[in-house]
């Protein structure tokens, strides 16, 4: 059975919507696109490249696996995240059966995500990473299906946008935390 962790950038009131750039997610008049950028430094690469480098699954909601491997696999600048990325075996549900994906070692996990997604769970072995996708990481907090949770909590109160948990309860463990030179603290926790 595999293990899947949630790792999230939020704000210190819960946004988690587009932390990467300013045109990433302008739903609903978002304007805040990018908040995380000025929080970057090397403790945080570091922790990044950590995660990556043990390898694993990457679960996706479809919107986000086109937005995050779109912009990354058009970065002129080689970097690793790349690699993983492309590499990586990918996971993406969507609702529609006929969704196509555009990147190798990608497979669509069409219908109710919650039921296709603990299918998955049940058949693979090994971690698999969620990265970003709100709506997928609620609903699967929501079945039950996560079993530890990475969060990046900036600094910075937006107000504004959509938020990682929404309603839901979820009961969590701390088992590691370190403070960035920005302020970001990076807190690694288990869900009971």
């Amino acid at each position: 059975m595999a293990t899947f962790t949630v790792f999230e950038s939020v704000t210190l009131d819960g946004v988690m919507q587009a932390p990467g750039r300013p045109d990433e997610d302008t739903r609903g008049g978002f304007t805040h696109g990018g908040w995380a950028l000025p929080y970057q430094d090397e403790v945080a690469m570091r922790f990044a490249g950590e995660g990556m480098s043990k390898g694993g699954a990457m679960l996706f909601g479809h919107r986000t696996y086109d937005d995050l491997l779109g912009f990354w696999t058009s970065t002129p600048d080689p970097n690793p995240f790349t690699d993983v990325l492309v590499g990586s075996p990918k996971y993406v549900a969507s609702r529609d059966g006929g969704t196509e994906l555009g990147y190798p070692n990608s497979t669509v996990l069409a219908g109710d995500a919650a039921e296709t997604v603990a299918a998955l769970k049940r058949e693979l072995d090994g971690a698999v990473t969620v990265l970003g996708s709100g709506e997928l990481a609620r609903t699967l907090f929501a079945a039950g299906l996560v079993d530890e949770l990475v969060l990046l909590v900036h600094p910075l109160v937006l107000g504004t946008g959509t938020t990682l948990f929404g309603d839901a309860h979820v009961d969590l463990e701390l088992r590691r935390s370190m403070t960035t030179t920005t302020g970001v603290i990076i807190a690694q926790y288990a869900v009971r």
